[in-house]
């Protein structure tokens, strides 16, 4: 009959015990001294071996031929507690025999010397599960015990543990097991059983035991059930069902962009194939707490990683976030999570939770602002701050397209002349443009100024600017507001200069180009226009030609 993994690789001695070094050295030393104690209490999370090391103990103190504090697991007394047959060594479960009852038989039945061993060891596992008045019996037992006997006790939540009762007990705390320790032990069991695993699957696993070593080794054996073939990174994704966790890596990067239509796109895909709510949101916050994690403590932090995506996955999505950022996540997705019990629809709950990851300014509480300071100081520290887009003049019509009126037909179009230059397609209808630094203009209208000061007026930096740069790669467009303006400044030596100090200030060669802003839009008398520049502007008047 097959035998699951966690129970035919289960440690048969001290040695054998991964991760808890301290403790089984501890617990040898009292086996080849003598020195015993009567009630030990081990404690600690699920899979990190505190009941495996009870029953080693149990047979270490019975063994006929004790081994440098181990087990032999050859004599009558380590084949009889293996199997289950020796009625000297009980195993206890306190949460179905919680009663003081159970207890009362307990005591009356401890004080027989034991039949078949040298003592008479009753393993209590869960012993917080015990109900006030059991804990009294059992004290009464453990204050004044019977030479032979001995109480072993387990259990996962101390604090439910009385301190009469621990003031009686030998304390061993167990450690949660290393990542890089599981993943070893997991290749031997893997070696052992013929299981092609691959070191990222491994890896992965040993992450995604958090520590319990049980919690692996049942990974492993439903991985090697589903796979044909070698076990990867994809096949243990595919057969434990968080392939969801790509998903809540395009979420997370989609709330970064501030996409609120892809991430409800996102997420109404996953609940309509059935994905789990609950299991979505605990993948963004173990998703969010790697993030974290990463981004304060980049060295340490790598050790404690939940497992939940690739570490080429975490790089990715790293810059993405500032620390407050992922912290207000984080704090958002546990909220969520924690509220659904009392939610009559966590659909709405979830949604509205992404919502305000996507925009902070939905809320005003402390997180939020924080999130948004980090996000300017983050911005500023780069020297790049994103373009504004240039407001519309009032009273300006929109610029029209260059598609056909009615009333001009394909045939009706005029030809453009060859003379005629190609005209620029306005600011507003060309490609994404490059940031420019924070002070590129200021400092180039300064240069110009000193350079030649009747530019200073054309080339400024105020509110209303005449010309707006646009940087596209290694092109500089200065943009006028109209062409009369174009004229003053379009010459080719304040082009050669203004690529000069252009390109001193980027750190990179540019071509400096004069350009209108919307050609449509100068209608007006050009004597008229004249005069309202020099009314505007009536330092033109002693510009000589």
């Amino acid at each position: 009959m097959y035998q699951v993994l966690y129970r035919k690789y289960r440690p048969q001695s001290f040695d054998d015990v991964i991760g808890q070094g301290s403790i089984t050295q501890i617990l040898k030393t009292q086996v080849v001294t003598g020195k015993l104690s009567h009630a030990y209490l081990f404690t600690g999370s699920r899979g990190t071996g505190k009941t495996t090391c009870s029953k080693i103990l149990a047979k270490a103190v019975n063994c006929l031929n004790p081994i440098d504090g181990n087990p032999c697991n050859c004599c009558s007394a380590c084949r009889s507690i293996d199997s289950g047959a020796c009625m000297d060594v009980l195993e206890i479960d306190a949460a179905s025999n919680n009663g003081v009852d159970n207890v009362r038989s307990l005591r009356e039945d401890a004080i027989y010397a034991p039949a078949e061993v040298k003592k008479r060891v009753y393993i209590i596992d869960e012993v917080h599960m015990l109900s006030i008045s059991a804990f009294n019996a059992l004290l009464k037992i453990i204050e004044e015990p019977p030479a032979h006997l001995m109480f072993i006790l387990a259990t996962t939540e101390l604090h439910k543990v009385p301190a009469t009762i621990l003031s009686h007990c030998q304390r061993f705390s167990f450690r949660r097991i290393d990542p890089e320790d599981v993943a070893a032990r997991l290749h031997f069991v893997a070696y052992e059983e013929g299981i092609d695993l691959s070191d990222e699957a491994a890896n992965l696993l040993g992450r995604l035991a958090d520590g319990a070593l049980r919690d692996g080794l049942s990974l492993l054996d439903q991985c090697a059930a589903a796979a044909q073939g070698q076990i990867g990174a994809e096949t243990v994704y595919r057969t434990l069902g968080i392939a969801g966790a790509r998903i809540a890596a395009q979420l997370l990067r989609a709330v970064a962009q501030q996409d609120a239509k892809q991430v409800l796109t996102l997420f109404t895909a996953q609940y309509a194939q059935g994905k789990d709510i609950s299991a979505l949101v605990d993948e963004l916050v173990r998703l969010c707490r790697d993030l974290l994690l990463l981004k304060t403590a980049p060295q340490t932090g790598a050790a404690m990683l939940t497992g939940i995506c690739t570490d080429a996955e975490l790089q990715e999505l790293l810059p993405y976030f500032t620390a407050a950022e992922l912290l207000r996540h984080t704090c958002l997705l546990q909220e969520t999570a924690s509220g659904f019990n009392r939610s009559a629809n966590r659909r709405v709950d979830v949604e509205l939770c992404l919502l305000r990851m996507c925009d902070p300014a939905l809320d005003l509480d402390a997180q939020a602002i924080s999130a948004r300071l980090s996000r300017v100081e983050t911005v500023l520290a780069s020297g790049v701050l994103p373009a504004a887009q240039s407001p519309a003049v009032e009273g300006e019509a929109p610029a029209q397209t260059p598609a056909q009126t009615p009333a001009q037909t394909p045939a009706q179009t005029p030809a453009q002349s060859p003379e005629e230059p190609e005209r620029e397609p306005p600011v507003s209808q060309r490609v994404t443009t490059e940031e420019l630094p924070v002070s590129f203009w200021t400092d180039l209208a300064d240069a110009v100024r000193r350079w030649r000061p009747s530019l200073g007026g054309y080339i400024n930096t105020g509110s209303e600017k005449m010309i707006v740069p646009v940087l596209r790669g290694e092109q500089l467009d200065l943009v006028a507001i109209d062409a009369f303006i174009l004229e003053i400044v379009d010459h080719e030596d304040v082009r050669a200069f203004i690529a000069q100090q252009a390109a001193a200030l980027l750190r990179r060669p540019v071509r400096v180009r004069f350009t209108l802003r919307d050609p449509q839009k100068d209608k007006t008398d050009p004597i008229q226009k004249l005069r309202d520049n020099l009314v505007k502007f009536p330092d033109l008047a002693h510009i000589q030609e």
